[in-house]
């Protein structure tokens, strides 16, 4: 039996969990500090098996009506298990109970069906990457 999966509204995480987090969600062995990410989102939702950080939503925002999903990710072992739409679901509320107004989200063109499942309705939108 599947190990129960407990989401949490901004908990507070170390650097620790989130880089080993993420070098099995995205395969980065780079070691990041998130702490300034985290002291200035609107929100951040966790998903935990146990005390192990599985999965990790971002909301972060422009101080007004726009708020923007980034970094949602899942440890491989535990995708297919509806963590990362439930993360998202809670990080739509949270932004909503905020104040946010509209929420973004920028994917990839193979995640457009999960995206508009959750609602997300299609737009356009531009990228530039200044730093390789």
């Amino acid at each position: 039996m599947p190990m129960a999966i407990e989401y949490r509204d901004n908990p507070d995480l170390g650097n620790e969990a989130l880089n080993a987090l993420w070098a099995t969600a995205w395969n980065t062995p780079h070691p990041r500090d998130f702490q300034p990410i985290l002291s200035r989102n609107l929100a951040h939702v966790g998903a935990f098996a146990g005390t192990r950080l599985v999965g990790f939503v971002n909301v972060a925002w422009d101080g007004g009506i726009h708020a923007f999903i980034l970094d949602t990710c899942v440890d491989p072992e535990f995708r297919r298990r509806g963590i990362a739409s439930a993360l998202l679901e809670r990080a739509k509320t949270l932004a909503s109970e905020r104040g946010a107004e509209w929420l973004h989200v920028d994917f990839e063109p193979h995640l457009s069906g999960f995206y508009r499942g959750l609602g997300f309705a299609p737009t356009e939108a531009g990228l530039i990457r200044l730093h390789d």
